[in-house]
């Protein structure tokens, strides 16, 4: 994002943007604080963050992404503020904070604003997070996703996913309506680009991005939305994708580490890499990313064994993932492992190329 059209408006009229604009969004900013704040007694009282789904059991897992980044010691995560721009939000943000941008004009405001005190700052793209796995208590995100186009946004929330813990509050402001990435045309500071999203398609993009909605305010064309990081995968995925590998559903180990098919005993990796699909072990981000092959899974819940899935949940993934086809259009939908295709559309299939379209 730090060579986009937007961050490049930003970085040269950054005070002038700070003299025309002011502060928003006060009272959702309060309620995610108050958020943070019962999270904070349930830990004391022996609690997990968020709910029991949500939190689920955790075992450390390697980075995934292959990238080093920051990291803070166990029991003093941050609250990220993602795309922080003057810092405006900072106050209200229990501490440790963590602030976030591309713009470096930007994070000199708000270094300028926290004085000597001020949070840990870092000027950083919303789609290549330099953090490591599961460092952020929390992350609050005040239209700064609005400056990514559609198709980018699903690898920006597994991203955040990644760097996020299990439970955590996320709290993110997007523009509503239906364009991928245009200027507008009374914009008073022409350049920047914005994306916007029909409610459906958002919440389809949001579950896919490992996040479960707690509520979605409409307000003067924004879409704020209050969300919980799922213990479960987020898709890796993309416009016309050479290939869309389907999950069942994660098993709570590969949940864990944050990595579809992860066992020692798996045979995915090794068979997708002696076909040629990917060069990398356990890299869904560089699958799609170097070979164009994407992941999901049908079902988002992790468990110990596929029987303890519902015929209910059977049906709502697959309406998702033909959603997801109908805008993505991948080359080919391919379904590792026939249970669930035989669950919930052929009880009869075998391996191989199937009648039945995913689209």
């Amino acid at each position: 994002m730090g060579g986009e059209p937007s961050v490049a408006v930003y970085e040269a009229r950054a005070r002038e943007w700070m003299n025309r604009r002011s502060r928003n969004y006060d009272d959702r900013l309060e309620r995610f604080a108050a958020r943070l704040a019962a999270d904070t007694e349930a830990r004391a009282d022996g609690g997990r963050p968020g709910n029991n789904q949500a939190a689920g059991e955790q075992t450390p897992g390697r980075a995934t992404g292959r990238r080093t980044g920051l990291s803070v010691p166990a029991g003093d995560k941050p609250v990220a503020d993602l795309g922080c721009g003057p810092g405006w939000h900072l106050e209200g943000l229990p501490s440790p904070v963590l602030a976030l941008d591309a713009s470096r004009a930007m994070l000199a405001e708000a270094t300028a604003a926290a004085g000597g005190d001020g949070p840990l700052r870092v000027a950083a793209d919303l789609r290549t997070l330099p953090l490591r796995d599961r460092c952020l208590r929390a992350a609050w995100a005040s239209r700064s996703y609005i400056h990514l186009a559609r198709a980018e946004v699903p690898l920006a929330l597994a991203d955040l996913h990644r760097t996020l813990e299990p439970g955590a509050p996320v709290e993110l402001h997007l523009f509503e309506g239906d364009t991928e990435w245009d200027e507008r045309a009374d914009d008073d500071f022409p350049g920047r680009r914005f994306s916007r999203w029909p409610e459906d398609w958002l919440r389809d993009v949001l579950a896919g991005g490992g996040l479960a909605v707690e509520d979605i305010e409409h307000r003067d064309g924004v879409l704020l939305i209050a969300a919980t990081r799922l213990q479960t995968l987020a898709d890796t995925v993309a416009p016309n994708m050479r290939m869309l590998i389907c999950g069942l559903n994660p098993s709570l180990a590969a949940a864990a580490a944050g990595v579809g098919f992860a066992g020692a005993a798996n045979r995915f990796w090794p068979a997708a890499r002696a076909a040629e699909l990917v060069s990398r072990d356990r890299d869904p981000r560089h699958a799609l990313t170097a070979h164009s092959v994407g992941m999901t899974d049908l079902v988002k819940r992790p468990t110990r064994r596929a029987a303890e899935l519902t015929a209910a949940e059977y049906a709502a993934g697959l309406a998702r993932l033909e959603r997801l086809a109908e805008r993505l259009a991948p080359g080919v939908v391919c379904f590792v492992g026939l249970a669930g295709w035989r669950a919930v559309l052929d009880r009869r299939a075998t391996p191989g190329p199937q009648p039945r379209r995913i689209s």
